[in-house]
């Protein structure tokens, strides 16, 4: 059984100064069939304009991810962090008990965007930190965060991994679940999905115990796949 959530039918919020695609429920957009997928419960596809972003703002008790995919992001947090992170790079920090920070545009003529994920987290009540890394692709799938921080990638505290995924045209990949849920994310290009519907960019795709063989399109493409805990 398959959860297929096409890009188009996002929900959207539009701010002037933020054009943001939703994956799950989230602020205003609310739908009780999309409520997120294991531990995985936000995928905010944000585009920021130029030296523009999100004020100082409070997170407690969650996983919080940022992938940049253009510009970079000025991070600044109650914990003394002040950090630009730039495309390529991602970063997490868990809020644990408590933590404010700001997420602005560090560009003041280009557009910012990035994916802000949200990963519900396996321990409470733990001190809040901080990391971002720069992670070479080294293979089609390259761990960035992981539970025990293996291969150079990010410590997260959930029973839960991401990856990078990339294939060059007409390369192929089977992704295995091992009996839990995972999730793709379409970051950009094309894909044919077990033989069958296409996925592009935006789309996401969740299993639950199922075997996926992706087989790319002539164009590559870039994704995240997520290794989630199972359902309780």
């Amino acid at each position: 059984m398959y959860y297929f959530r096409p890009s188009q039918d996002r929900g959207q919020a539009r701010f002037g100064w933020l054009n943001s695609r939703h994956t799950f429920s989230f602020g205003h957009y609310y739908d009780p069939k999309h409520m997120g997928f294991s531990a995985l419960c936000v995928i905010n596809d944000d585009t920021v304009k130029p030296g523009a972003g999100f004020d100082t703002h409070g997170h407690r008790e969650m996983e919080i991810i940022s992938y940049i995919l253009e510009g970079a992001i000025e991070h600044l947090d109650s914990e003394g962090n002040h950090f630009v992170v730039p495309a390529g790079e991602v970063q997490r920090m868990s809020a644990g008990t408590g933590i404010t920070h700001s997420e602005y545009n560090h560009s003041k003529t280009e557009h910012l965007k990035f994916l802000q994920i949200w990963i519900q987290p396996n321990r409470r009540r733990i001190k809040p930190s901080y990391e971002q890394k720069k992670i070479s692709q080294t293979k089609n799938l390259t761990p960035l965060i992981t539970p025990n921080g293996r291969n150079g990638s990010l410590k997260i505290n959930q029973d839960a991994s991401l990856f990078r995924l990339e294939l060059g045209s007409g390369e192929n990949i089977k992704l295995q679940t091992h009996k839990r849920p995972g999730y793709l994310h379409i970051l950009s290009g094309a894909a044919k999905a077990n033989g069958g519907d296409m996925l592009y960019g935006g789309d996401g795709l969740g299993l639950f115990k199922e075997q996926l063989e992706l087989q790319a399109t002539i164009d590559g493409i870039a994704a995240l796949w997520f290794d989630l805990p199972a359902f309780t």
